[in-house]
């Protein structure tokens, strides 16, 4: 390994997918080596000729032919953020979603109160923290997007429909509604504000189940519609404008959540709402159903794998500090999710004592605790309009938010393959409207009077265990095939100047992408598949039929065969043995350190020496404390 001196003067200079690799070849005939560099040729190379230190021209390898070849088309360069706090605000906005205002305070009440942040925070730094970090560094170092970065490791490179249908299901504001669903503990009837909701905005009481769809409901159309033309302006321009639209949209919520706090903090019976999100039931650390929410909520409030946090992560500078950054975010946003609760239960505790009811009955007294439970506290309060139109236009901000992270995960992968759409502004556009209104056209099934069952039926499948086989095997992958060992040094390359607190850092993450992270989430995989078995999927009273179970199976198992289908094609396009093709079908592509999509050269394996990993060569060297670690205090 390099000193760290060494290796910073050398990175600052030129950052990694600029730095051209030499590679000594022998003329033909003659013996004279010659100097090239396959990725970025010179004129002469490109015609077929190559010229020697000592001046002596012969033909390239990879020109036999006197005659110019045609030059290879030039595209505009990679675009950057605008500034570091465009790289923080989006991340933040696209984690920080509906999920954290509404999701983690029913989920932390409903598993034990304050003992739900004991499984939370575990989850947090043994499974989110380090699969957060692994992405960010991903797309930070090969600059690219969730499909061309696995040039990493060829094997494991696929197109990723989770995020399609993550954009399709956060198209509407009341997305999540359905997991707030019950039956009225208190008596059979309903609350004007759920009949409202039941009858007059969602409809549902026209649809007889899921093989009942119904028409579409057209102001929720028109609604949706206005959504993805807000989506489609702000990211016309790419990272140029979404970058300068979170500093309203990231920072807006917060103003809100704080302005609620306080307000919620000088009502009656707030304190009583808080005690009851807080009070501690330490049995409930026993049941498997509270680790899995808690580990459930830390996949879908960070948003890993489904190729968001990479694109977005690929727009950075090479030696932007990626540990401090998943620091920053990952930790905001739990902070964030735990504080939405004193917003929530303050003013929730106030309507209980107004209506001199328990607040458990009161959070449970309708199928949204967003929009039926608040909305109907909000509407208790002096001003209760302005309150209202801050509330939902705080909603609406997360929902913009998490979308642009979506979005921006599926134009990168696509401008990546497709390079030649970035230099045509006209068709980069006429793209990105295409892509919206696919996905407005797919959300309209989702706003039918039977919407909420097929929302239900695709949040509870689609993005469950799709989502953790994913993540697994992007951690086995990083770690045992790609090399922990290098994927670490690549970390310390980017960072150049580690400090001391990184490199510990560094090792305590080395230690749960080998160990930890697959454990837990082979373990969160088996839960789920368990409870899949025993229970049935329901909405309120109606109870999904076993075609409507096994359709969700087939849509989360959907996303999951991509990963095989492409492994399988990765390996029949190698040569040799069956061991062969599978050891080159793991080796990183030329391209990968040389990130140049300018280059026409074809793509080769770069030889298992060059980047080495633990199970690299022979699958069975399983040494991950090889690295030099002093080395990287000392850089």
């Amino acid at each position: 390994m390099k000193p760290g001196s060494e290796q910073c003067s050398e990175l600052q200079k030129k950052r990694a997918g600029e730095m051209p690799r030499e590679e000594a070849r022998t003329a033909p005939g003659n013996g004279v080596t010659v100097t090239s560099t396959p990725n970025r040729e010179s004129p002469a190379h490109q015609n077929g000729i190559v010229s020697s230190h000592d001046g002596y021209q012969t033909q390239s390898e990879h020109h036999p032919t006197p005659f110019p070849a045609p030059a290879p088309p030039v595209h505009p360069p990679r675009e950057q953020w605008g500034g570091k706090y465009e790289f923080l605000l989006s991340c933040i906005g696209y984690c920080v979603g509906l999920g954290n205002v509404w999701r983690f305070p029913y989920l932390c009440y409903r598993n034990g109160g304050g003992v739900f942040l004991i499984p939370y925070f575990i989850m947090l730094f043994f499974t989110g923290m380090p699969l957060f970090l692994m992405e960010l560094s991903l797309g930070q170092y090969g600059a690219a997007g969730p499909i061309t970065v696995w040039k990493c490791c060829p094997l494991l490179k696929e197109p990723s429909a989770l995020v399609m249908r993550r954009c399709s299901k956060h198209s509407l504001l009341w997305s999540k509604s359905h997991t707030f669903a019950r039956e009225n503990k208190t008596n059979s009837s309903q609350s004007p504000s759920e009949v409202f909701w039941n009858e007059k905005v969602l409809g549902v009481v026209n649809s007889a189940g899921l093989h009942d769809p119904g028409p579409v409901r057209w102001p929720l159309a028109l609604c949706l519609l206005a959504a993805w033309v807000v989506i489609f302006l702000c990211m016309l321009k790419g990272i140029r404008s979404s970058g300068k639209v979170v500093y309203v949209t990231a920072t807006f919520p917060y103003f809100v959540l704080v302005v609620l706090i306080i307000r919620g903090a000088t009502l009656e019976g707030s304190l009583n709402g808080v005690a009851f999100y807080l009070t501690p039931k330490w049995i409930n650390l026993a049941d498997a159903q509270v680790w899995n929410d808690a580990a459930s909520q830390i996949f879908y409030s960070l948003g890993i794998g489904v190729g968001g946090l990479l694109s977005m992560a690929s727009y950075n500078k090479f030696d932007n500090n990626v540990i401090r950054d998943t620091l920053v975010i990952t930790i905001g946003n739990c902070a964030t999710s735990f504080f939405a609760g004193f917003a929530i239960f303050s003013i929730l505790g106030h309507m209980a004592w107004k209506k001199n009811v328990p607040v458990g009955e009161v959070a449970d007294s309708g199928p949204g605790l967003a929009f039926v439970a608040y909305p109907e506290a909000l509407a208790l309060l002096p001003g209760s309009v302005f309150w209202s139109i801050l509330f939902f236009l705080m909603l609406f901000m997360l929902g913009v938010d998490t979308l642009f992270g979506n979005m921006e995960g599926i134009c990168t992968a696509v401008l990546d393959e497709f390079p030649q759409l970035r230099s045509n502004l006209k068709h980069k556009t006429l793209f990105l409207a295409l892509l919206c209104f696919a996905f407005y056209l797919m959300g309209l099934l989702l706003i039918t009077d039977g919407g909420i069952y097929w929302f239900t039926l695709i949040d509870s499948f689609s993005t469950s265990f799709g989502l953790i086989i994913i993540t697994l095997f992007m951690c086995i992958g990083i770690s045992f095939f790609y090399g922990v060992n290098q994927f670490c040094q690549d970390i310390v390359d980017m960072i150049c100047r580690c400090p001391p607190w990184c490199s510990k850092l560094l090792l305590y993450f080395k230690a749960c992408w080998v160990v930890f992270t697959p454990f837990l989430l082979t373990f969160i995989l088996t839960y789920i598949f368990i409870e899949m078995y025993r229970t049935s999927l329901h909405y309120g009273s109606y109870v999904f039929p076993t075609w409507g179970k096994a359709l969700g199976v087939c849509m989360g198992a959907f996303c999951c065969l991509q990963i095989l289908i492409w492994a399988i094609v990765a390996v029949s396009k190698e040569s040799g043995t069956l061991k062969d093709r599978f050891q080159k079908s793991i080796r990183p592509l030329n391209s990968w350190r040389v990130n140049n999509l300018n280059t026409s050269s074809p793509e080769q394996h770069v030889e298992p020496q060059a980047i080495e990993g633990p199970f690299t060569v022979n699958l069975t060297d399983a040494d991950f404390t090889g690295m030099n670690w002093e080395g990287i205090s000392e850089a």
